[in-house]
């Protein structure tokens, strides 16, 4: 998978992803990992999310995974909470606004 792929594959789920729920600015670097190795940003704000392949320098945390855990979670055969918790995505930073992400963003998976 290149890295243009793993963005739009990440921005399908998330473009359309419920976040009403967080009043805050949130922005997380993502830094792949590997094949389809890159840099995005996944950022929160007017309660929607955004993807852009962009580096974030004014971040609340950066995250550290492969193109392969992410595709693993856009499709659905695993959780983010799960993937943290096995060490398969790696964050730093501030974990109050990555905890308000986990609890309040609901997902659209792809199929």
């Amino acid at each position: 998978m290149t890295y243009e792929q793993i963005v739009e594959m990440v921005r399908k789920v998330f473009e359309f992803a419920d976040a009403r729920n967080i009043y805050e600015h949130i922005a997380f670097q993502v830094n792949v990992e590997g094949e389809g190795e890159g840099i995005f940003y996944f950022e929160v704000a007017d309660r929607q999310c955004v993807i852009e392949p962009y580096d974030y320098y004014d971040r609340d945390g950066l995250i550290r995974t492969t193109g392969k855990v992410l595709s693993d979670i856009c499709h659905q055969k695993c959780t983010l909470r799960s993937c943290i918790e096995n060490g398969k995505f790696r964050f730093e930073g501030d974990v109050r606004k990555l905890e308000l992400c986990l609890g309040n963003i609901k997902l659209s998976y792809l199929k």
